[in-house]
């Protein structure tokens, strides 16, 4: 492998490791966390359909693999996750706060 591949090799890993959450599809309510981010960090998430990105304050800790809200959302509003609906809100979201079973249920019940 050449030098100059080498560079742009750990250029791409270097850009990769700064997202610290992946969004599905555009029009998503929520991101997963691809390492713990901590409360107070500034995160980048990105789109996986497109690669662009979204900046977030992370308003608690959240831990690998949960989700980080994208959006303003009033309590009982639909979640939107891989385009589709995942569950309603059980409280009111702020973009950046830590989904998970406190602030969200499933739609079924």
């Amino acid at each position: 492998m050449s030098s100059s591949a080498q560079k742009v090799s750990v250029a791409d890993e270097r850009q990769t490791s700064t997202h610290k959450f992946l969004i599905h599809e555009k029009g998503d309510h929520v991101g997963v966390a691809t390492s713990p981010i901590k409360e107070g960090e500034k995160v980048t998430g990105i789109f996986m359909n497109d690669n662009t990105e979204v900046e977030l304050v992370a308003n608690g800790d959240i831990p690998l693999g949960h989700k980080i809200a994208l959006v303003d959302l009033g309590e009982g509003q639909p979640v939107l996750k891989y385009g589709i609906q995942i569950g309603l809100t059980t409280q009111v979201w702020k973009p950046g706060d830590y989904v998970h079973t406190h602030n969200i249920k499933t739609a079924r019940w």
